[in-house]
């Protein structure tokens, strides 16, 4: 625990100091010295974007595995979120959307190949790939995951395989602060296979308030932000219904569009089980 807490202070250490100018090392062994420069802007452009590993570098890899036993989504929140921010900085994506998605498909820092790996986006080896991996099974058996001595390095492959990948480019253009555009974006690109994705993770960035971590850095950024134009908005705010028919169940319909009983009547505001035919009902939003 005092190992860990100690690289979270680091690392916030690094958020809070961006404005002295140190010489740091990325994390891969054998890396060019990089230098920070001071900026306030979330970079514009894909080449910008490509920048942002230089303007904002990792701290030196601590050159052994780090253990992070996180109780709860409470705590990976509170210890994730400065890095978060961080990335949201140096390459514009939303601090809630990277903490949505680490919560989701890490377990909230709990999941068996986090736990192993500190890979908290499931991120795989790939061609290319010189660091550290291990393997898991996933859509195959044994399949071969990076693998990282801090999470903070998962984080920051997190953001270049967004910024490097010619599908999510168009991400770049919504507002930093929209999560809802950014969230239904990435099922768009193909990011997960989840029809519910989208909806999972505005649901997770609701319910814990992940938004306020965008709102600071867009306050405490020059750049201004983008309005969503009116069409933007009804298409984010577009929503899936289905007519209920001879023979549908709760059930039925939760396992058709992968959302749970509970969430259908929240979503409905039905007191119990009972529906009947021709009842339209709320199944989530496009």
């Amino acid at each position: 625990m005092i190992k860990r807490i100690g690289y979270v202070i680091l690392v916030a250490l690094l958020l809070t100091g961006c404005g002295a100018k140190k010489r740091r090392t990325t994390h891969r062994k054998g890396a060019p010295v990089i230098s920070r420069t001071e900026t306030k802007e979330t970079p514009k452009t894909a080449e910008d974007r490509a920048k942002g590993s230089n303007l904002y570098p990792m701290p030196e890899d601590p050159g052994r595995f780090e253990k992070f036993p996180i109780s709860d989504t409470q705590e990976y929140i509170k210890t994730f979120a400065e890095i978060a921010q961080y990335e949201m900085r140096a390459f514009g994506i939303p601090a809630s959307i990277t903490l949505a998605q680490g919560i989701l498909e890490s377990g909230s820092g709990r999941g068996e190949l986090t736990l192993k790996t500190n890979n908290h986006f499931g991120i795989k080896c790939h061609t290319g790939w010189e660091g550290e991996f291990d393997f898991h099974d996933d859509d195959a058996k044994g399949e071969c995951f990076r693998k990282y001595n801090h999470p903070m390095f998962s984080f920051r492959d997190h953001s270049l395989f967004l910024t490097t990948r010619s599908r999510y480019a168009f991400l770049f253009d919504y507002r930093r602060d929209d999560y809802k555009k950014w969230a239904h974006g990435l099922k768009q690109a193909g990011y997960a296979t989840d029809r519910q994705y989208p909806q999972k993770l505005i649901a997770l960035i609701e319910r814990y308030d992940l938004h306020k971590y965008d709102e600071a850095v867009v306050e405490t950024s020059d750049e201004p932000v983008r309005q969503p134009t009116a069409d933007e908005t009804a298409q984010a705010e577009e929503i899936l219904t289905h007519t209920v028919k001879k023979g549908d169940t709760l059930y039925a319909i939760s396992r058709k569009y992968e959302i749970s009983v509970d969430e259908l009547k929240r979503m409905n505001q039905l007191k119990d089980n009972t529906i009947s035919i021709g009842q339209v009902l709320n199944v989530g939003v496009q």
